[in-house]
């Protein structure tokens, strides 16, 4: 991945849910500000061919991560398993998968930045999507204890309402180039010939595209209304229909039970109806895009549909020095640093007002 702390969140084309907010903090004056742990979807079971570990790094990638160990165990990259990608700038703890055979390579295993914290044989190797979410513990350095007040209320509105689910601004590259470049490709100007860059590319301009439509029902106030022909999602389930019954399902929505989703184009999405159909046409019609040029890149992309908000029934902070410490959960591939732009206005210890996502894992699926 490129530097994403150095990209910025365009809250100007992209709107928050709240009012803007107070301009105060700082992010990252040091690597413990930004903590962030895997909730996996299962621990290990005790037996199998593989071994599930949990680590800790700090001030390392994911990838230079899976790069060492897969030097050092004298194994393939591939033949490492992690259900996402996190951060360097942070203390960070994830799952990763071995072949059990490198068990003993591995407990001898002395990497500056990383500790084997539990290990464990299981069944399947650890795959992209494999977790249930990541619990965050972030520290804003800076903030005038006048603004507690203010900051409280804010984090009673987001429990109450949850978050916007927009993606982060690094699936976009420096300045928009991913997004601009994928957008060349399906137009027909441009051409990819690596399949793995041709993907993520493709899925900068889905991201965009999702945040255009979320961007839109906040403008409309349509974040938190549910319209005839929308495509609801199951929160136990995940499981999609179409609403039928705006009256029953809106205190379905207010109850968290259900959720609005936008679109990740392609063949396989499940398309809405009425109202719904019309905004997002008008945001793909606004790129000078059409659902056939998706189906030209089908065996890259399927398409599918994400949440338009994230519940955030456990979010909670505490004064920590001359700053404030906030906790939450998150469902994956949703963006921290989103969640902390409703709640205060911030700047990077290096000088850049930013976002980063302590989770990336939807950019590799």
């Amino acid at each position: 991945m490129s530097r994403e702390e150095h990209t910025v969140f365009d809250f100007a084309r992209w709107p928050r849910l709240l009012p803007p907010p107070p301009r105060a903090g700082v992010l990252r004056q040091a690597i413990e500000d930004f903590q962030v742990e895997e909730i996996p979807a299962y621990l290990p079971c005790g037996e199998g061919e593989h071994l599930l570990f949990e680590i800790e790094k700090r001030d390392l990638t994911t990838d230079q991560v899976v790069r060492e160990l897969a030097r050092r165990l004298r194994l393939s990259n591939g033949d490492i398993g992690t259900a996402g990608l996190k951060d360097r700038r942070a203390v960070a703890r994830q799952w990763m998968s071995v072949p059990a055979r490198a068990e003993a390579e591995l407990a001898r295993l002395d990497l500056p930045g990383l500790r084997l914290l539990q290990r464990g044989r299981h069944r399947n190797k650890l795959r992209t999507g494999h977790l249930v979410g990541n619990r965050f513990r972030v520290r804003l350095a800076g903030v005038d204890p006048a603004l507690d007040a203010e900051v409280d209320r804010r984090c009673q509105e987001l429990r109450r309402r949850g978050a916007p689910n927009y993606f982060g601004p690094q699936r976009f590259g420096r300045g928009g180039a991913n997004r601009e470049q994928g957008l060349r490709i399906l137009r027909g100007e441009a051409r990819c010939p690596d399949r793995r860059r041709l993907r993520f590319l493709l899925s900068a301009v889905q991201s965009d595209l999702f945040n255009d439509v979320l961007a839109r029902r906040i403008q409309q106030e349509l974040f938190e209304r549910v319209l005839p022909g929308d495509v609801l999602a199951r929160a136990d389930s995940r499981g999609m229909f179409v609403c039928t019954e705006p009256a029953v399902d809106q205190q379905r929505l207010e109850r968290f039970e259900i959720h609005l989703t936008g679109p990740m184009f392609g063949p396989d999405m499940r398309a809405p109806e009425g109202r719904p159909a019309e905004l997002e046409g008008a945001v793909l019609a606004q790129a000078n895009l059409t659902p056939g040029d998706f189906e030209r890149f089908s065996k890259l992309t399927r398409g599918t549909r994400r949440p338009l908000r994230v519940q955030l029934e456990d979010l909670s902070w505490q004064r920590e020095g001359d700053g404030i410490r906030f906790a939450f959960s998150l469902p994956p591939g949703a963006y921290a640093t989103v969640v902390l732009g409703e709640i205060l206005e911030w700047v990077e210890a290096d000088g850049g007002r930013a976002e980063d996502s302590a989770d990336q894992d939807e950019a590799k699926r």
